[in-house]
């Protein structure tokens, strides 16, 4: 069923891909979220943290991914968060280094996010991410991306003046 969905993905993935032009747009965050759910596990109660995360994105403002580590990785189902697609920080509330769904906060910070209204949101769900798959469906995509590309006509040139 998870490769079923990870194809899926990739072909979806593809075909705006194409549809782009031969330009690479960015996907929307809706696009990374439906990415990052086909790779999610179940949901686990809390997960542990030392020390600082190794990374983390946005996925609009219901949801992030957080690295606390370089080969793992969480989807966290927030509450609405407003500030969180525009925050150049976060920050997770947490007890003796467990994050804990239901129990536990993210707070965005950045320049253009106001202190006094900055409202923690309250974290929902914890999935676990299969980052190998993650990193397998990535190398698909850019493959069938490339033979895309290779199978393209050439662009016409614009008429000179």
């Amino acid at each position: 069923m998870k490769r079923i969905l990870s194809l899926m993905v990739l072909l979806i993935a593809v075909v705006a891909g194409l549809a782009g032009c031969r330009s690479t747009p960015r996907a929307t965050d809706a696009e990374r979220l439906a990415f990052y759910e086909a790779h999610a596990g179940e949901p686990v109660r809390n997960f542990r943290l030392f020390g600082r995360l190794t990374g983390w994105t946005p996925l609009g403002n219901s949801a992030l991914l957080v690295w606390p580590r370089p080969n793992q990785a969480y989807l966290l189902d927030v509450t609405t968060c407003q500030d969180l697609p525009f925050a150049s920080a976060i920050s997770l509330s947490h007890f003796a280094s467990t994050v804990t769904a239901r129990f536990d906060t993210v707070t965005p910070h950045g320049a253009g996010l106001t202190a006094p209204g900055r409202i923690p949101c309250r974290i929902t769900q914890i999935r676990p991410i299969d980052t190998q798959a993650v990193r397998d469906t990535r190398e698909e995509m850019r493959q069938a991306d490339a033979e895309a590309r290779s199978e393209a006509p050439p662009a016409e040139e614009p008429p000179s003046n």
